[in-house]
């Protein structure tokens, strides 16, 4: 799993049935550099591509979610389903303390 800031949302015109009821979400990933403010307004953008994730849990624009990408993000459905990364937490308080070394 890994952290995202979510930064927008994505509106479709058509989708696939088993993905009524939720939403895309665009996620910007945390690097290192904004775990320590990662759940402060002031938390920028990261370094990485930013990315869509399905969403059904609620997630809005400046929360921070944990996701999971690749095949692992299709298991919650019962039939195959074309999603790439899934939203699996939304995070209340995280703590981050550094490697010394």
């Amino acid at each position: 799993m890994k952290l995202g800031t979510v930064i927008g949302r994505v509106t479709l015109s058509r989708s696939v049935s088993a993905l009524h009821g939720g939403r895309f979400l665009v996620v910007s990933p945390l690097g290192r550099q904004q775990f320590a403010a990662a759940l402060e307004s002031s938390a920028g953008v990261g370094p990485e591509p930013s990315l869509v994730v399905y969403d059904s849990m609620g997630g809005a624009p400046g929360h921070v979610i944990g996701y999971i990408e690749g095949r692992e993000a299709a298991q919650p459905f019962e039939q195959p389903t074309p999603v790439d990364a899934i939203n699996a937490a939304l995070v209340d308080e995280m703590f981050y303390n550094p490697w010394p070394g």
